[in-house]
């Protein structure tokens, strides 16, 4: 019988990274997820109601700014995560 890794892919490869980086990894990713989640439910908010389509698309407009926003400092603190995490890898 197989092992896991024989039954992954090759170009799979499992990442393991140190103690400290792995938890704040992890609640990086979930707290995107979780402003991911929030703006997905409030554009399906905006595009169901019945206001007028010009406001509905400001609205819209607006939302996706402020989820650019929200993001933007999640995806600054994973940016520099990989930096520390690239002379590991190599």
């Amino acid at each position: 019988m197989p092992t896991e890794s024989e039954r992954l892919p090759s170009r799979v490869a499992a990442r393991v990274y140190t103690p400290e980086i792995t938890p704040l990894l992890q609640a990086l990713l979930s707290t995107l997820a979780d402003i991911d989640f929030a703006y997905e439910s409030d554009l399906e908010v905006i595009q169901t109601s019945a206001i007028d389509e010009d406001l509905k698309q400001r609205a819209v407009e607006k939302l996706q700014q402020q989820h650019w926003e929200r993001r933007k400092p999640y995806l600054r603190q994973i940016a520099a995560l990989q930096h520390r995490i690239q002379p590991m890898a190599a």
